[in-house]
């Protein structure tokens, strides 16, 4: 939840700065530029939001989540991993770490609580019939 909310306020604050500074990029409309800014931190934050939500849930419920939190919980893992990536030589190590270990809890989240398996015996194999009692 920490994460969403700093994500949208990193995206604010990007947006503030490109909408003062006043300098075109490729052409590009200022007011534009920190818009997009503004929708796609507001979108990322969301996105986070939901991510959230949804671990809580499977904390408080300790089951397993359906197979819409289970997609939307690889996405964000997947998402941390590639945002680790770029990281690393845009903010440096600690930052690379702290992603690490928010993609490590993702995944150890979806292993933990696996698609639950079927546990009554297997049916017997053959034609049907009882195997004879021995005499």
């Amino acid at each position: 939840m920490l994460e969403a909310a700093g994500i949208a306020l990193l995206n604010w604050i990007l947006g503030l700065v490109v909408d003062r500074q006043q300098m075109s990029m490729g052409g590009l409309d200022t007011d534009a530029m920190s818009m997009g800014t503004w929708v796609a931190g507001g979108v990322f934050g969301l996105y986070l939001l939901l991510c959230g939500v949804v671990l809580l849930r499977v904390a408080i419920r300790d089951r397993a989540p359906g197979r819409f939190g289970r997609i939307l919980l690889i996405t964000c893992a997947v998402v941390h991993g590639l945002l680790g990536a770029f990281s690393v030589g845009l903010v440096g190590w600690p930052a690379f770490g702290f992603m690490m270990v928010v993609l490590g809890l993702l995944v150890l989240t979806l292993l933990a609580y696996g698609p639950e398996e079927d546990t009554a015996p297997a049916e017997s194999a053959g034609n049907g019939q009882d195997a004879p009692s021995p005499a």
